[in-house]
């Protein structure tokens, strides 16, 4: 089937050669600079000629991948009615994170961030018996999300591509086979797109249920910490990382807890200087983790409640901005500020001690404990008196809590939970999400069906999501070098780019001849076909565009042949012309056998 050439003398194109001011990382630049993707407004972008086959690429892979697993493609509307998110409580929950409006009748809409709801309820609308299950449904499609903060193109935006797909059982049993059958149809299409990847344990969050993974691409960029055991299997993002809880130890015998001047001391640091010139231990020195540092937070509700929040966690650990946010989702974290402070005068800022704190005590105040900090274990931490600290205080014996939180920081060399070796993070940039759902949204919503015996059952769902946009960015973010992308072959935006140099009017027969040769063949073909520029700016558009084959045109053919470049790699080759076009069709047909 024949493959009409793209010719860039009429293509609508214009690469840069400064990076744009807004762009911070690679992906970001080198998309705007060759002419893939132009800002509109913040986190919006329009998709240009070449930016679009390549979008298209990757929903081909996507497509295919979903559709080898029996799921079946549907596609729904980006602007909702405001009732089915009411009745999931999502609605409040999304807060500002979402885009609202009203039509002209005064009724509230949104545009859509996700589909739970309307998927469910397509479902309970069409089907009601146990013989229409197991099914599984899925879109590509655009979601809007008013992101705080859009940043790093098309990695971090407000309108992007998403592939979201539903599974519905009538089991436990059918949800973990729908689970697995699309955990494996994902590793099949990361792998075809051709990047660099992990599987992750994950958090639900607001999306509720239980199992969840998160598939990511390793960039050194990525906005997302996840960690891996250097001894076992064991990855997880480290929202998700549970750490290993020590065993308790009793506190008979222990020295009772008494409260020391400690002047001066408004970090860390300054109060072990200040414990080990004034009361030094005689087994070791003082370190920053036998303190406690008690961090106050304002959890902000969907609703508008705010709720006060005391964190311990030990003085050598920071507050994990990430971790913390996956604990109390919906709901969001703010600063505790000085007008906090005055509305709540039980606490002395900066010498908050664990006897203020608690839902018993008198601040009344919400207070959780990082696991680490179990019965029996010995503590340096405010007196809750300006200048003092206590030192013993004892966890269990001198002050109880309200519960455990994971918001500490995880880092390098933190224990494995799996096999108590030790862990390493990296980053990575979230490319899919799988979720065994359960039935919160079939309850929310009613979504029943008969089951064998005549019997109404919940139905049980997961949810699986892929960003099909980010998918680009990505690729784009491992596949680079310092002149510009370099394209994966499933996913280029053309097979083949076909340079004709100089200004040999011969030249120019040979390239068309084999652009239109390669094209009869069904080879995608970008053919700089442009008279008035220079080969230089030629060679430098070809090397920022990234096809993966680059084929030029020109003093060869005085010697009769043609060069062939991979543009991975760098390696040339000459090929005889009247061999040139058998050769690149076995170059890109191996190439994606």
């Amino acid at each position: 089937m024949s493959t009409p050439a793209m010719r860039m003398s009429t293509l609508f194109l214009r690469t840069l050669r400064e990076d744009p001011a807004d762009a911070e990382l690679p992906s970001h630049r080198l998309l705007v600079r060759a002419g893939y993707i132009r800002r509109v407004a913040p986190g919006i972008y329009t998709w240009l000629p070449l930016g679009l086959r390549v979008l298209r690429n990757v929903e081909r892979i996507v497509r295919e991948e979903m559709d080898a697993i029996g799921a079946q493609e549907l596609s729904f509307p980006a602007l909702l009615p405001k009732e089915p998110f009411e009745a999931t409580g999502r609605w409040a929950e999304y807060g500002e994170n979402i885009f609202r409006l009203k039509d002209r009748k005064g009724a509230d809409y949104l545009l859509g961030p996700t589909h739970e709801e309307m998927f469910t309820l397509t479902v309970k609308d069409l089907y009601g018996s146990y013989k229409d299950l197991p099914l599984s449904i899925y879109q590509i499609q655009l979601k809007y999300r008013d992101e705080a903060r859009p940043r790093a193109g098309l990695l971090r935006g407000r309108e992007f591509v998403m592939k979201d797909s539903y599974s519905f059982d009538v089991d436990d049993a059918g949800l973990q086979a729908s689970y697995d059958a699309h955990r494996g149809a994902y590793i099949k299409m990361f792998d075809r797109l051709g990047f660099d990847y992990v599987i992750v344990k994950a958090t639900s969050g607001a999306m509720g249920g239980s199992a969840s993974e998160e598939f990511l691409a390793t960039a050194e960029n990525g906005e997302d910490t996840y960690v891996r055991c250097t001894s076992c299997d064991y990855a997880a993002n480290v929202e998700a990382v549970k750490v290993p809880v020590p065993q308790a130890i009793s506190y008979d015998g222990l020295p009772a807890a008494h409260a020391e001047n400690t002047p001066d001391t408004p970090t860390i640091q300054t109060l072990v200087d200040h414990l080990n010139a004034t009361f030094p231990r005689t087994d070791r020195d003082w370190q920053a983790g036998d303190t406690l540092k008690n961090v106050l937070v304002m959890v902000v509700h969907p609703d508008g409640r705010r709720e006060p929040l005391a964190i311990g966690v030990p003085g050598d650990r920071e507050i994990d901005e990430k971790r913390l946010g996956a604990q109390v989702e919906p709901a969001e974290i703010e600063a505790f500020d000085e007008g906090d402070f005055a509305r709540n005068p039980a606490l002395v800022k900066g010498y908050i001690g664990p006897e203020v704190l608690g839902g018993q005590a008198k601040s009344g105040i919400r207070f959780l404990l990082d696991p680490r900090v179990v019965d029996g274990t010995r503590w340096v931490t405010g007196a809750n008196v300006p200048g003092q600290h206590v030192i013993d205080l004892v966890a269990g014996r001198d002050f109880t809590t309200d519960g455990t939180i994971e918001a500490a920081e995880v880092r390098d060399g933190d224990e494995c939970p799996n096999c108590g070796r030790a862990l390493e993070t990296a980053r990575g940039i979230e490319m899919g999400h799988i979720f065994q759902l359960g039935r919160k949204y079939a309850e929310a919503l009613e979504l029943k069906v008969l089951d064998q015996n005549g019997k109404l059952v919940t139905v049980t769902m997961g949810s699986y999501g892929v960003g099909v946009s980010r998918a680009v960015a990505a690729v784009a973010e491992g596949c680079h070098d310092e002149f510009g992308l370099v394209w994966p072959r499933e996913i280029a935006p053309a097979d083949v780019h076909v340079v004709a140099t100089g200004k040999d009017e011969a030249v120019f027969a040979k390239a068309t001849e084999l652009t239109d040769a390669l094209a009869a063949q069904g080879i995608s073909v970008l053919y700089d076909d442009r008279r008035k520029v220079s080969p230089g700016v030629k060679f430098k558009d070809a090397e920022l565009i990234g096809v993966p084959t680059i084929v030029i045109v020109g003093k060869g053919l005085e010697a009769g042949t043609i060069e062939i470049k991979n543009r991975a790699s760098g390696d040339r080759r000459h090929v005889p012309v009247d061999q040139i076009v058998d050769a690149l069709v076995s170059e890109v047909r191996g190439a994606a056998s």
